[in-house]
């Protein structure tokens, strides 16, 4: 059995029971096939060294082709049928909308008002501090801020925002 024409006839013959040998050692018919095919790629190289019987040749070459696999693959994740639930919710898309819904509201303000909002709230200044900035009086701070903030909390947008609705 030294010419290609005795390999190909084995390979015709013991195909078949080559992959089912090889499904029992992976329990996956794809694997199986590949390793049917790594097995009998490493035969073929040496094809002329075996003898008369080169099931147990060949067979070898299956059984440590597949052990060499197995140490090497990650074993890590096991694929299912369907996925796994998902462990934590996303929270990006309504975080993304409760944004834009308090720019709008934002956007929908006069601006002194808007702006005695974003320098109270997002700036972190003091009615005095804001008074200067704007250069008004403080009574008129609290006044623009108290319209401001009367504005937003009947924006159903900005309210569902805020609150965490919708």
């Amino acid at each position: 059995m030294r010419d290609r024409a005795d390999f190909e006839r084995y390979v015709e013959q013991r195909s078949a029971r080559l992959l089912r040998t090889a499904f029992l050692l992976c329990r996956d018919w794809a694997t199986a096939e590949d390793l049917v095919q790594t097995a009998l790629a490493k035969a073929w190289l040496a094809w002329r060294r075996v003898g008369d019987n080169p099931d147990p040749y060949v067979y070898r070459i299956l059984a440590n082709t597949h052990a060499s696999w197995w140490r090497r693959r990650w074993r890590a994740e096991i694929p299912t049928s369907s996925p796994p639930d998902r462990a934590v919710d996303d929270d990006t898309a309504m975080l993304l909308g409760a944004r834009e819904a308090v720019r709008q509201a934002l956007a929908a303000l006069p601006v002194k008002q808007r702006a005695v909002v974003v320098l109270r709230y997002f700036a972190d200044l003091s009615d005095a501090e804001i008074a200067v900035v704007l250069g008004c009086s403080v009574p008129t701070v609290r006044s623009q801020a108290s319209r401001a903030l009367a504005k937003l909390r009947i924006d159903p947008a900005a309210r569902a925002a805020v609150l965490g609705e919708g």
